[in-house]
């Protein structure tokens, strides 16, 4: 008999336990790949970048304190990096806010296909980084690329565009703005439909100008969407890898070479680990205050507004 009372308070004591702690219960395991895939590593990498350690010599680590951020700080190759990186990022946004907005006013409007049109403007942002960057190499081709052989066409001669530094930057900025505008149109599209319509309406009564209606009514409600989008795409065109290391894999020389590809072969091809992990620590560092400025301007709109 007290055997079988203790069986039932045990029960009821673990019925009670699951009922108060059912929601953390649930929420454990997503929290536990949470920390083993992510939050360890980082915690891990930014341990690692205080010490002296290689990847490839079977040396124990050696604690160094800041050594290592000083020396990616004062390498000069790095600033070059942040410069090329500067370039492409500032570059290949404006033209994704440009090509993106033109699209939205595109698709704002109702005509025969737009459905099919805005499928295939939507496809590159679906398609995979190897996949853009394969395609875009073969395109610049200079032997049998539909680029190179459309000019010698025209000019007799082939053209080669990754040739030079600028022909290769404007070549990855081309393919990441071809790939990426759609996602700015996605967002600005979705701030032109919200307008209502009686506000345009009021305007043409009134008959303001298409720059007043725009600027008076389009753009307060476009405003934070277009923000939006610029935070997004200048955090993602900062860490740019895959299509620049795809297509010309930083040459010609180290012209295209981002910080984001310096990264990797400082990593992995010269396995300064240390190194490395500082540098990525730093680019962590760089796009946390991009984003803080996105929320001080967002605040200071709220607040010019209010």
């Amino acid at each position: 008999m007290a055997v079988t009372t203790y069986h039932a308070e045990h029960g009821t004591l673990l019925e009670r336990f699951f009922e108060r702690n059912r929601g953390p219960l649930l929420v454990s395991p997503a929290l536990a790949v949470l920390v083993i895939m992510n939050i360890f590593p980082l915690l891990w990498s930014f341990g690692l970048s205080f010490y002296r350690y290689r990847a490839n010599r079977i040396k124990e680590p050696e604690f160094v304190w800041f050594k290592n951020y000083q020396k990616v700080l004062t390498d000069p190759v790095v600033w070059e990096r942040f410069q090329t990186t500067a370039i492409v990022v500032t570059v290949d946004v404006l033209l994704q806010l440009v090509v993106g907005f033109l699209l939205a006013l595109l698709f704002e409007k109702t005509f025969p296909g737009r459905r099919v049109l805005l499928m295939l403007v939507l496809t590159p942002m679906m398609l995979s980084f190897v996949a853009v960057g394969a395609f875009f190499r073969y395109y610049y081709e200079p032997t049998f690329g539909l680029l190179s052989q459309g000019i010698k066409a025209i000019t007799g001669e082939p053209f080669i565009l990754l040739g030079s530094e600028v022909g290769a930057l404007a070549g990855i900025i081309f393919a990441d703005v071809w790939m990426w505008s759609p996602f700015v149109m996605l967002l600005v599209l979705a701030g032109l439909v919200s307008v209502p319509k009686h506000l345009y309406e009021a305007a043409e009564i009134d008959r303001a100008s298409w720059w007043r209606r725009f600027w008076t009514i389009t753009f307060p409600y476009i405003r934070g969407l277009l923000l939006l989008a610029i935070l997004f795409r200048t955090i993602e065109a900062f860490k740019l890898f895959d299509i620049v290391f795809l297509i010309t894999e930083g040459g010609p020389g180290t012209s295209t070479e981002t910080i984001a590809v310096y990264v990797y072969r400082v990593a992995f091809q010269y396995f300064k680990t240390s190194q490395s992990a500082a540098l990525g620590y730093i680019l962590l560092f760089v796009v946390i205050v991009l984003t803080n400025l996105y929320l001080f301007f967002v605040r200071r709109r709220d607040v010019e507004d209010a």
